[in-house]
């Protein structure tokens, strides 16, 4: 009887767990209660991840020390060569922090890794690359194909151990290591299958306690569900530094790269960049490249700037108004905030004297870019606008500023990087903010300041001032 209760003691425990999200349960729940997905608990083993945090514990084993006795130096960081992604990083790479990139099959994650890899190895550093789900082989034809093949610091390993990756990494002792994917990585001590939330969460922090114990640079890619969050699961954002996001369709040219979490910098800054045959370039200047193909002379397109971290972006706002024949009006938006959205067309309605109850509006943001910023409200506005009345907004026009609900436009922040950044495009007129005008005293640019202080006073001038025709550089 005694041998039978220490085997029934012994008996390892299990749980259910989340596969998205991570929330544990004692019994399987066909919906989670955190994350609200269905059929996504899996059965795992308790007591599994004990031997992966008796290693990690191993690793870190620094004594408490004062704070006040604690040096304080800037950090070092590792330029990359690749601006648009030192930008986002906050400048460069620090050392040994973890850095997540995530983001949809095929938009570039493992392009921009070998990328980053061989701009590193020509600073002399060397880089670690394990692929768990391509062989050396097939890393050795896309490296071939992105001009990364020659690097004599450059180690590539095929491997989904963990163990044996930790031993490659304290072997090597390379300056920068690269996983791709985290989710086929695997910790021998855990009994679950890779991907599950055990293996991510364990293998993640392993990695992360290695990096901060050796001073290592580690880059985790991470695939996307097609709800748009980091599969298995997102208790992985908390575990690493950094965690990037590519956005953008896999099937356009253009991709952004945008910076969700950041303890080494702004979480505002983003990086655009052009996949191409031979990778990712960059676009120095993207204002430019969204506005290429903004046609002539319609209605309905304004040109407004919005910023992103410390980058003035022009972007183009459409707007297509049409009478709805169901008896319920439809309001949709493409790179803009829809209940935004619904309380313009609120103000144009009260304030304006628009009627727009009977119209369906879309409306959408030309070149994929998510616009949260305030700015843009103004015209988004005149857009609406201008598509309803069948007028064209007054061309080489920037239009700037907040709308209030009594149809007040407040200021906006940053409004000279904003103008400034217009005036190189060649564009002849801005309207503006009427408080912000006070910033341009000592303005000798080129671009003709309008000043307005309501949404009835800004669409007057935007739709029914008349102006000569502009020039070539001017119709933007």
């Amino acid at each position: 009887m005694e041998n039978q209760r220490k085997i029934t003691m012994t008996r390892i425990k299990t749980i259910f767990a989340c596969q998205n999200c991570g929330y544990q349960s004692p019994k399987w729940l066909g919906r989670c209660p955190d994350c609200q997905s269905w059929n996504s608990f899996v059965e795992e083993d308790y007591n599994a991840p004990v031997s992966g945090i008796k290693e990690r514990s191993a690793l870190y084993k620094d004594e408490p020390v004062l704070l006040k006795d604690v040096e304080a130096r800037e950090e070092e960081r590792l330029k990359t060569g690749i601006l648009e992604l030192d930008r986002v990083l906050g400048g460069g790479i620090v050392s040994g922090s973890v850095i997540l990139i995530g983001g949809d099959p095929g938009v570039g994650k493992s392009t921009i890794s070998l990328q980053v890899s061989n701009q590193l190895t020509k600073q002399g550093l060397k880089v670690l690359y394990v692929s768990g789900e391509e062989s050396v082989h097939q890393t050795k034809l896309r490296a071939k194909r992105l001009g990364s093949h020659e690097s004599d610091r450059l180690y590539i390993v095929n491997q989904t151990d963990l163990s044996l990756i930790v031993e490659y990494i304290k072997k090597l002792k390379p300056e920068v290591v690269i996983i791709d994917s985290i989710q086929v990585i695997f910790d021998p001590g855990i009994s679950s299958s890779s991907g599950s939330v055990s293996q991510v969460r364990e293998c993640s922090g392993m990695l992360t306690q290695l990096a901060k114990t050796t001073g290592t640079s580690i880059f985790i890619i991470g695939h996307v569900t097609k709800e748009g969050t980091l599969a298995g699961p997102r208790v992985l954002e908390h575990i690493v530094d950094t965690v990037l996001y590519f956005e953008g369709d896999r099937f356009s040219i253009y991709r952004i790269l945008r910076a969700v979490k950041n303890r080494f910098g702004s979480t505002n800054e983003i990086g655009v960049f052009e996949m191409s045959a031979r990778g990712l370039s960059e676009v120095n200047n993207p204002s430019e490249i969204f506005l290429s193909e903004r046609p002539q002379g319609v209605t309905g397109s304004v040109v407004t700037s919005i910023l992103e971290g410390s980058r003035p972006l022009l972007v183009e706002m459409q707007s297509l108004v049409s009478r709805s024949g169901f008896g319920y009006a439809r309001r949709r938006a493409q790179g803009f905030d829809s209940n935004r959205l619904s309380l313009l067309v609120a103000v144009l309605e009260k304030r304006i004297g628009l009627a727009l109850e009977a119209e369906d509006i879309f409306v959408n943001v030309a070149g994929g870019i998510k616009v949260e910023d305030p700015a843009a409200d103004l015209a988004l506005s005149a857009a609406v606008a201008s598509a309803f009345r069948e007028q064209v907004v007054m061309p080489a026009t920037l239009i700037l500023g907040e709308v209030g609900l009594s149809g007040e436009i407040r200021s906006i922040s940053q409004i000279m990087l904003r103008v400034n950044e217009a005036e190189k495009l060649g564009f002849k007129h801005c309207i503006l903010p009427k408080n912000n005008y006070n910033n341009f005293k000592d303005y000798k640019g080129s671009i003709e300041l309008i000043p307005v202080m309501n949404l009835k006073e800004a669409l007057d001038i935007a739709l029914n001032r008349q102006m000569a025709p502009c020039g070539k550089d001017g119709g933007r």
